[in-house]
């Protein structure tokens, strides 16, 4: 399985992003997926989660109804569209995927990583 981010890039404050991930390879094996962000000098932290469904999600208490996880499992795509741009979002964001279904915010309980995209907000 290969996941590859693209979408990211510099925002001023209140601006929107859409980040993307493509799915690659043996799919199949994916059920849940998230993102996930690491600022500089910071662990990374979990963003959101979505079913494979996507009839299940699950934000991070700091997204505050500003970004919507999506997945289109026909395009094999995962999508985080990101409202409201703070400087505190800036980070470098990851898309995970997981053999499971079951919710989760551990980066840990992720099988596989793409390899991040740079998020950063001006203000």
């Amino acid at each position: 399985v290969e996941l590859k981010e693209s979408g990211g890039g510099l925002a001023q404050v209140r601006e929107s992003l859409r980040l993307s991930c493509a799915v690659s390879g043996r799919t199949a094996s994916i059920l849940a997926m998230g993102w996930f962000r690491q600022a500089p000098g910071k662990d990374r932290e979990f963003v959101a989660h979505i079913s494979y469904s996507g009839g299940r999600t699950l934000y991070a208490d700091f997204v505050n109804g500003r970004f919507t996880i999506s997945r289109d499992n026909a395009k094999s795509m995962l999508y985080l569209q990101m409202n409201s741009l703070k400087p505190e979002d800036t980070a470098v964001y990851y898309c995970a995927a997981r053999r499971s279904n079951l919710p989760s915010f551990l980066s840990y309980e992720y099988d596989w990583w793409g390899q991040g995209t740079q998020v950063t907000v001006s203000s």
